[in-house]
């Protein structure tokens, strides 16, 4: 029955805009870190299309006071969910003005605190819905001008969608007042507070261009933003659509629920990507950095007017993400990329069902699939049709939503392609079309190569040992010889031993890896030539091979940890978390092992991001270094809003609960946690 009144709420919330139109919102608001609060006044201006006796505004467990319409106070209803205006509304323009509060559970977000000067607050609406935080519309097809005033301490930096018009100050606060000049829909919306750094471009068509970082990740600026300019004027030239918005602003933030989020003119994206110039060759931004600004276009200006035309957004972030990444990197890395996510949709497609056009496909199908389709459809009408196709289907639809007819019918325009057949094959069916990308794949010289190192793959290596000697001395492509490398994977040693060396001859530091990741038992005679990549620019490479040499030759570990005792590694402390483990577990090395103990605890502390805790938990727990602290911890993680470091708390929870020493430690814990802790762990003890 609850489904039928969910259709059912659902179905008569979507007719609203039917009656109804909000033109415009300005939300005066202050935020409040520590009650973890937000509250204002609200003035919406809003159309009645046709009579209606009920407005319905998402409102996720807020409190009101002061409701009027045009002045005079109305009869409301606060169902919990939404904020519902009783009155007979005819039909003509009218101001709605009310004042709210609430103490979002999702949405917002407080990281860090104002007492360790390390408060971030940011908000995440896709998938999540603003109503959480800001009194708007879950339905997507309800395009409003958002306009924001915030109120907030003066030493931090304000960001929200749009033009900042002007900065007050009064008493150590600070109003921020931010305004849109064009309709948006509301999970769009969005808000960043902390303690930034602000460095300002411009783009080739005069777009300002804002790009902020916390003032201790300066030096990493230059790696972290690299090509982005390039990226965005790029974009505009290819999609051949100016951006569509008058501002643009990029933000790193601490524990962001995803890569990144095309918030209307202004980006967040994890901090996983503050990068410095070796973080950069394996965790680089630019891909993300390109898809979340051809949201800006794809997803901000034409909307999917639901679900199932979702590839609309994502496909289209892809295609042009994976254009300016060829335009940066070169058409080998566009077909190496096209060939991997090739392989995905194949793999994929034997078990996953759900095609394209679909609500509830995977976004590997949203994503990948939807950009594949994209790049059959041009290479079949050619770019420049596809260009023109794409230029009308933006421009007629701007500030709208849409559906994939509305694409479509601006392809038809365009050419006598066969959408019929491409929309079955591409959209409507859950298989992938191997023959026709590997024609598309096959223009490409590497791919072809890679194609014929693929043939060998279930060959015995004494039959084509020789070809794939061969392969690894060519110029090729460096993907292909990775997928040498892969193919050696279950060889023996003395098999593959000079393949092995010719891969770490090409000192490339991706095929270096692909070696380094492939042997977890390294024969004595292959250490010296093993241990060179220790010296290799990539924090990752040399995460994995200093695990393995350590563990592998226990008689130079004094060695191994000497010469890394000074590394950290990426921002999660990847490098500092393995050589404090390695430490601790290696006989006679540590004189200090209190402090190096705590030091690897510090990391597991709230006192840093989710990724570090987990690189801290997950080596303490694996090298036996459990104590109270470690374990409350541990608990805190299953409390966190970062789902993975959630289950991650959870998981390693269930498995020590079976030592009945540590339930026993567990137990004894509960009555120094707080509320959500208890929570947390009584319903774990008593699973």
């Amino acid at each position: 029955m609850k489904y039928l009144f969910l259709f059912i709420s659902t179905f008569a919330f979507a007719q609203q805009t039917q009656f109804v139109d909000f033109k415009s919102v300005l939300g005066k608001i202050a935020i409040n870190p520590t009650e973890k609060m937000v509250s204002g006044d609200v003035i919406y201006d809003f159309e009645v299309l046709k009579p209606i006796d009920t407005i319905k505004i998402d409102a996720q467990n807020m409190t009101f006071s002061n409701i009027k319409v045009n002045g005079n106070s109305i009869s409301f209803l606060n169902t919990t969910k939404q904020l519902q205006l009783i009155f007979p509304f005819k039909k003509g323009n009218n101001k709605l003005t009310f004042e709210y509060s609430a103490k979002p559970k999702q949405t917002m977000y407080f990281v860090g605190s104002e007492e360790n000067n390390n408060l971030e607050i940011w908000t995440q609406g896709q998938g999540k819905y603003t109503s959480h935080w800001f009194p708007s519309f879950d339905d997507v097809n309800e395009k409003v001008v958002f306009n924001l005033n915030i109120v907030f301490n003066k030493d931090y930096q304000v960001i929200s969608n749009g033009l900042l018009q002007f900065k007050s100050e009064l008493y150590g606060l600070c109003v921020w007042n931010y305004r849109m000049q064009k309709p948006m829909s509301s999970y769009l919306l969005m808000l960043a507070i902390g303690k930034y750094d602000k460095i300002s471009q411009k783009s080739k068509s005069g777009i300002p261009l804002e790009l902020y970082i916390e003032p201790k990740e300066v030096s990493k600026f230059e790696h972290t933003y690299r090509n982005s300019k390039q990226i965005f004027d790029f974009l505009e030239t290819a999609i051949g659509v100016k951006y569509p918005w008058e501002i643009y602003k990029q933000v790193p933030v601490r524990d962001f629920l995803y890569a990144g989020m095309e918030n209307t003119s202004a980006t967040l994206f994890t901090t996983r990507y503050v990068v410095d110039s070796v973080g950069f060759e394996d965790r680089s931004y630019t891909n993300v950095n390109a898809h979340e600004l051809a949201h800006q276009w794809f997803g901000n200006l034409v909307t999917a007017e639901s679900g199932k035309h979702h590839w609309l957004q994502e496909g289209f972030a892809t295609y042009y993400a994976l254009l300016a990444e060829k335009e940066i990197y070169g058409e080998d890395y566009f077909y190496a990329k096209l060939y991997e996510s090739a392989q995905q949709l194949k793999f994929a497609s034997r078990t996953d069902t759900i095609p394209v056009l679909n609500a509830k496909a995977s976004s590997l199908t949203f994503y990948q699939k939807g950009a594949w389709a994209l790049f059959v459809l041009q290479e079949n009408i050619g770019q420049k049709a596809f260009k023109k196709a794409v230029k009308m289907y933006l421009k007629k639809h701007s500030f709208q939503n849409v559906n994939t007819q509305d694409f479509l019918a601006e392809i038809r325009k365009v050419s006598h392609y066969d959408l019929d057949a491409f929309s079955k094959v591409w959209l409507e069916n859950s298989s992938f079309n191997t023959l026709e990308a590997n024609n598309l794949l096959n223009k490409n010289k590497a791919i072809r190569v890679q194609f014929e190192v693929d043939k060998w793959k279930n060959k015995p290596l004494i039959e084509k040992k020789a070809f794939l000697k061969k392969i690894l001395q060519s110029d090729v492509y460096y993907t292909v010889k990775e997928a040498v490398i892969l193919q050696l994977k279950n060889e023996t040693f003395e098999a593959k031993k000079e393949l092995l060396e010719l891969a770490l001859a090409t000192n490339n530091w991706q095929i270096r890896q692909a070696v380094a990741s492939s042997l977890n038992q390294i024969p004595a005679d292959f250490r010296e030539q093993y241990e060179t990549l220790l010296n290799d620019k990539s924090y990752q490479t040399q995460e994995i091979a200093l695990y393995n040499l350590w563990n592998n030759f226990p008689e130079n570990s004094f060695d191994y940890l000497d010469l890394s005792k000074d590394w950290i590694g990426f921002n999660d402390y990847n490098l500092r978390t393995l050589w404090l483990s390695l430490a601790l577990s290696t006989p006679n090395y540590a004189t200090n092992k209190e402090s190096l103990i705590a030091e690897l605890i510090h990391y597991s502390s709230i006192n840093y991001e989710a990724t570090t805790r987990q690189n801290a938990l997950e080596k303490l727990i694996a090298f036996n270094l459990v104590n109270d602290m470690v374990l409350k911890n541990l608990v805190n993680a299953t409390t966190h809003h970062m789902w993975q470091f959630s289950k991650f708390g959870r998981d390693n929870i269930r498995i020590l609960l079976k030592k009945p020493i540590l339930r026993i430690s567990f137990e004894r814990l509960l009555p120094d946690l707080n509320e959500k802790e208890q929570f947390q762990l009584n319903r774990l003890l008593k699973e």
